[in-house]
């Protein structure tokens, strides 16, 4: 439907949006009868894949049941579970969880637990926050300003508040020009320049993108980069605050992407995959360091959200994690990932614009570039992711653009992270949609 059509406050003006009505597995229809193959799980949020019908029953359920009670007077069962479920599952140390609506409000909930746990163990100097370039936390103003994508920030500028940021770990576009290993892990090493710079007695929590998102293509750090992370906070007594909106509850293999790299952020964002969409649901994972102070000061958070908690949300994230365990999704993710990585490079190999196919698990990105041998962009003007998925759409297929890559303005990207259900034969025909869409777009901007 055109803007004219309808009252919704629609985000892109110009663009005839097809009205989506059913959803079954990895496939979306549309009120006109076409059917799309979901191949970025709608924003990585569908992780379960479309149609699930426990997880709808399990809602109906609870709202049957009760629908909601405000979390200042009353805990409630299907918290209570999550709660625990979530703790088991996660990396160890963990001992608390808050759960919430959506990321941008975890995140920033995430921020106020790191700002009180340094009041509370006496360091009330430690306000500050330090961020990385070409990453994305959410669209509030506070995570715009801890984001670094200076497209969606730029006009909010006045309005936000400084949060200092470190370069990307990206080896693609490394920004020292230098070639791992022998670069050092400069991006690691950034960390230390800027605490020291900034002054460690402020600086609250380095907050991070385990593998970034909708700001970079799937760009994801060497083996090394997240233990020297994790030195330097530790150093500086820093907290380190991992966002896995997009790369957590099984998107990559293991519950949380930093399961990799073996070492444990202080707190972890959950979003997107833990409800897949069937309600708004986040989660932060608190370290029992972190709580520590909490406890022995008897502090309350000073924070919180009318919708903390949430009954309905929490049995549709428990219902959600059944799925995960009754159907062992976790363990087909590399496979399935080996498949599709391999598809993706031989796409690389045939076109004259797709560089650097980067990622982990089930989530993959590369870039779009108008010379393949500098890595030289497209220009901004031209929007290229954009009119990349506006092609794919066109040929059944939806996929995820990504703008600002190389340097926060210019350089386009595609997200391509199917539901976790996904089988081999809806790879191969992914596989085969995107091809025809690369080459067809390639042919209208030459």
């Amino acid at each position: 439907m055109k803007i004219d059509e309808h009252f919704f406050f629609a985000r892109d003006l110009e663009f005839d949006y097809p009205v989506a009505v059913r959803g079954q597995g990895v496939w979306i229809w549309d009120q006109k009868g076409a059917r799309y193959l979901d191949a970025c799980a709608g924003a990585n949020v569908t992780a379960i894949g479309h149609g699930v019908k426990s997880v709808a029953e399990a809602a109906k359920a609870q709202a049957e049941s009760i629908a909601f009670v405000p979390a200042v007077h009353f805990l409630n069962e299907r918290t209570l579970e999550l709660s625990q479920r979530l703790i088991e599952m996660a990396p160890p140390g963990f001992s608390r969880v808050m759960l919430l609506s959506g990321g941008s409000e975890a995140m920033e909930n995430a921020f106020k637990i790191a700002r009180q746990y340094h009041v509370l163990r006496g360091c009330p100097s430690r306000y500050r926050f330090i961020s990385r370039w070409q990453g994305f936390h959410g669209n509030t103003v506070m995570m715009d300003a801890a984001g670094g994508h200076t497209g969606r920030r730029t006009i909010y500028m006045p309005m936000l508040p400084g949060v200092p940021h470190i370069v990307p770990a990206c080896c693609y576009r490394c920004p020292y020009d230098k070639s791992y290993p022998a670069c050092g892990i400069s991006c690691a090493e950034d960390l230390e320049r800027v605490v020291k710079q900034e002054g460690a007695e402020y600086i609250a929590a380095f907050i991070c993108e385990t593998i970034v998102g909708a700001a970079a293509a799937a760009v994801t750090p060497v083996p090394e980069y997240y233990p020297r992370i994790r030195e330097i906070c530790d150093r500086h007594e820093i907290l380190w605050i991992a966002d896995e909106v997009m790369s957590g509850v099984g998107r990559t293999g293991r519950f949380t992407a930093i399961e990799h790299w073996g070492v444990t952020p202080d707190l972890i964002v959950l979003a997107k995959g833990l409800s897949s969409g069937y309600a708004p649901l986040s989660a932060i994972l608190v370290h029992e360091k972190v709580f520590r102070p909490f406890r022995q000061t008897a502090s309350p958070f000073m924070g919180g959200h009318t919708y903390n908690a949430h009954p309905v949300t929490s049995s549709v994230g428990l219902a959600v994690l059944d799925y995960f365990r009754e159907h062992r999704l976790m363990e087909g993710v590399e496979e399935k990932g080996s498949r599709l990585l391999a598809g993706l490079r031989s796409i690389e190999q045939k076109s004259t614009m797709v560089a650097d196919v980067r990622g982990k698990g089930l989530m993959w990105g590369f870039e779009l570039v108008q010379d393949k041998k500098t890595k030289r962009p497209f220009d901004p003007a031209l929007r290229v992711a954009t009119k990349t998925i506006r092609t794919a759409l066109k040929n059944g297929l939806v996929i995820y653009p990504v703008s600002g890559c190389a340097d926060g303005q210019s350089g386009d990207g595609i997200l391509i992270c199917p539901p976790l259900t996904i089988i081999n034969d809806e790879i191969d025909i992914l596989l085969e949609k995107l091809e025809t869409t690369i080459l067809e777009t390639e042919s209208t901007i030459k």
